[in-house]
């Protein structure tokens, strides 16, 4: 029994382009009806798979002149037969085709409904059909090629390697409970046991590689310092806008100010932060409570000191930069910048992207993306654990069928239907 089997074979619809004037809207359509609704529409079926300009009409009227493509099943994206309308982009013929579409049976389409249904068909996998999702989302060069990546099933062939393996483990398991007394080779126990070792350090790895999470979300980069030395500037600077206010006076800065910014094709959020130092100032000791929470969460902290002060107080994680080196040159290395004259922030960018490359390097297995993702991996790992700790064989086994069975939820072998909704309510209409 497939678990992802669809009850609602109805015709379901939507536009598959975006709202706002346009030359032209794709209107898609799914479900075991389509055939009928599109003869309805066109007057016979195109040849399948390719473009065919059709007069659409109903009920005796015609809506527009259309480019019409015929998509039979299971070849086409859900696995069920469909149809994709060229319209023109106006709001009444989208309007009009809607209707028409209705009366003949079809219902709008829910968020993530297309996708459903190409998973309830065995078109995709859960890990493919987030990354479909991720891939719509993508704003940056590198969020775009590793949601390619998981489309393309990187991610699940890598799961379902481990899922083969420990299937193999639970069959050398289902071996020594079943024949205790057929003097198995003691090579099958040991074989059993560095086969879980290996499972367990390699998913182990995974977790500790927060790659593709970092890629998804973006990395936080905050600008950390005293009162007045120049944090403000350089956020301006580098995000080529006058973000935040900058003036001579100290303590300017009384809360965190946040700006998006591509580096290299990875997604930043700068975050300004308050000066940070001892005040009675009610408004500012919150600034500065502020700032240290940003600075605990960051992924990459430039510390600004400025032309007096000392960087040893400063932690390995910090990246010491010294500021206003056109007062004062900064010492051997150490990066230096000044805002004024420009100096130093070319070579702060390339360190800058250097550090940021280094976390989020697309190299090796494939990175988990998502906590689902996580937590089912630890699931795994946990169970497998339990299961090497186990002194009786029968419970051993059943860890090992668990650690298999939450792999196997990570992709949707095995019986996730009440994941479906969760999953693809977070999709925009027509995916």
């Amino acid at each position: 029994m497939n678990p992802f089997s669809s009850s609602d074979p109805q015709v379901i619809f939507a536009l598959a382009t975006g709202a706002g004037r346009a030359a032209i809207a794709i209107m898609r359509a799914s479900g075991p009806g389509s055939a009928s609704v599109l003869q309805s529409l066109c007057g016979s079926l195109p040849e399948p798979r390719r473009a065919s300009l059709r007069s659409l009409r109903h009920q005796g009227e015609v809506m527009d002149h259309a480019v019409v493509l015929w998509l039979p099943g299971p070849k086409s994206y859900t696995g069920e037969d469909g149809f994709e309308l060229h319209l023109h982009a106006g709001p009444a013929v989208i309007a009009c085709v809607a209707d028409a579409l209705t009366d003949l049976g079809a219902r709008p389409a829910e968020p993530g409904e297309f996708t459903k249904r190409a998973v309830q068909k065995g078109r995709l996998d859960l890990l493919q059909a987030e990354a479909i999702a991720d891939l719509v989302d993508s704003e940056t060069e590198s969020q775009r090629k590793q949601a390619l990546q998981q489309a393309d099933g990187a991610l699940s062939r890598l799961y379902d390697g481990w899922a083969q393996r420990l299937r193999l483990v639970l069959a050398h398991q289902e071996a020594l409970i079943d024949f205790p007394d057929e003097d198995l080779p003691p090579e099958v126990e040991h074989t059993l046991l560095a086969e879980m070792l290996a499972l367990h350090n390699e998913m182990s790895a995974h977790l500790q590689d927060n790659r593709g999470e970092l890629m998804r979300q973006g990395l936080t980069v905050v600008i950390a310092g005293s009162p007045n030395v120049g944090k403000s500037s350089l956020l301006n600077v580098l995000s080529g806008y006058d973000a935040a206010i900058v003036t001579h006076r100290a303590g300017t800065t009384r809360d965190a100010i946040a700006v998006d910014w591509v580096l290299d094709g990875v997604r930043l959020r700068l975050i300004d932060t308050a000066g940070l130092r001892e005040t009675e100032d009610e408004i500012e000791a919150e600034g500065i409570r502020r700032a240290l929470f940003h600075v605990k969460q960051a992924d990459v902290i430039l510390h600004l000191i400025g032309p007096d002060e000392a960087a040893d107080a400063l932690s390995s994680d910090e990246i010491a930069v010294r500021a206003k080196i056109d007062i004062a040159p900064a010492p051997p290395n150490m990066l230096g910048i000044s805002t004024q004259t420009g100096e130093g922030l070319s070579e702060l960018r390339a360190f800058l992207t250097q550090r940021v490359s280094a976390m989020t390097a697309n190299a090796g297995a494939p990175p988990l993306t998502r906590a689902r993702h996580r937590a089912g991996i630890q699931e795994a790992v946990t169970h497998l654990d339990l299961a090497r700790g186990a002194t009786w064989p029968e419970l051993r086994g059943e860890e090992l069928r668990l650690s298999m069975q939450a792999l196997g939820r990570l992709t949707g072998r095995v019986d996730v239907e009440s994941l479906l909704d969760a999953i693809f309510g977070q999709f925009c209409i027509g995916k």
